[in-house]
């Protein structure tokens, strides 16, 4: 079971975005990175195409890796860390600062 999932609520650790929340919307687990709704935000330069004629610069979200984020406590909206436990034979994610499970 993985710690971090698509939908999850995350603040960023490290990096130019360092503190900004965002829900993850990719994720590459060779690479180990995420990619995280209105974080991590550049310009790229877009050739003309059909559907779009005048070509031009377009923002696009990149990956980072996925060190550099971490869960947002329910209870406390702060980062957290995720631990892994049983309840009822089934694995539950819960939230190690407030002790709440994540969905």
């Amino acid at each position: 079971m993985q710690k971090l999932r698509l939908n999850d609520e995350v603040i960023v650790l490290a990096g130019k975005d360092k503190g900004k929340k965002g829900t993850v919307t990719a994720m590459n687990a060779k690479k180990n990175t995420v990619t995280v709704a209105g974080v991590n935000v550049v310009k790229k330069a877009v050739r003309p195409t059909q559907e779009n004629p005048s070509g031009g610069f377009a923002d696009m979200e990149k990956p980072l890796h996925a060190s550099n984020v971490a869960v947002v406590s329910p209870k406390t909206g702060k980062a957290t860390r995720v631990r892994i436990e049983n309840k009822d034979g089934k694995k539950v994610r819960v939230a190690v600062s407030c002790g709440s499970e994540l969905n």
